[in-house]
């Protein structure tokens, strides 16, 4: 590891998960938007290989799919890292603080403070992630028990829910361009590494990680 000058960030495990989770997501929200009905409104149907987006019933077998690789991973997740004790995502008192710090030192050029592994304003994205995720997923829950199970689900319950549904799809689809957006600003381009890798520059690690860094070399 020193000689490549490089350090594990993500383990395998956690890669897996953020790809299942972006790809079934970006599904979702794709599925999701070809159902309004999007595709044949904006003529995406004549585009070549994107006929079936205007077909109701294939965009709503995909959105199923795509919910179930979803949901499994999403559950796995919380599970996964509540047993190994992994809090590292969460947010902590003083991150909305320390991340407009961040955000003054990419306009002043000031030196940023020293930061654990994880950025502050990481930890409060995981956030702004979340909370759209459990929204889709509880209504969306509502949503499939009504097409499958109970047809004649009371109607005041199912707007509710649909609203509910909706909402968590415009949050989440600013989460997700918000996260895109995140990795364009210079001082996070070697983070890109990690989401396929998962090392990152050592060197990196130890300018804006120091803290980190120090937490790895003491529990040796």
């Amino acid at each position: 590891m020193k000689e490549q000058k490089l350090i594990t960030r993500h383990s395998a495990v956690e890669i897996f998960e953020h790809w299942v989770i972006a790809i079934s997501g970006l599904a979702l929200l794709l599925s999701g938007m070809f159902q309004l009905p999007v595709a044949g409104r904006y003529k995406i149907t004549a585009i070549p290989g994107f006929s079936w987006s205007g077909d109701f019933f294939i965009t709503l077998q995909i959105h199923y799919l795509a919910s179930v690789f979803f949901v499994a991973c999403v559950v796995f997740h919380v599970v996964y890292h509540c047993i190994l004790k992994e809090t590292g995502m969460l947010p902590r008192k003083g991150d909305i603080k320390e991340s407009i710090k961040v955000f003054q030192s990419l306009i002043t050029k000031k030196p940023e403070p020293p930061f654990g592994k994880y950025l502050p304003e990481q930890r409060l994205a995981y956030v702004l992630i979340a909370v759209p995720v459990l929204l889709l997923i509880v209504s969306g829950i509502f949503k499939t028990a009504k097409n499958i199970f109970y047809p004649d689900m009371d109607r005041s319950l199912l707007l509710i829910m649909t609203s509910i549904h909706n909402l968590g799809f415009v949050l989440f689809f600013l989460a997700f361009f918000a996260h895109i957006g995140a990795l364009l600003l210079k001082p996070n381009w070697p983070l890109v590494r990690g989401i396929f890798t998962g090392k990152v520059r050592r060197d990196y690690a130890e300018h804006r990680h120091p803290l980190w860094i120090k937490e790895i070399e003491t529990n040796k």
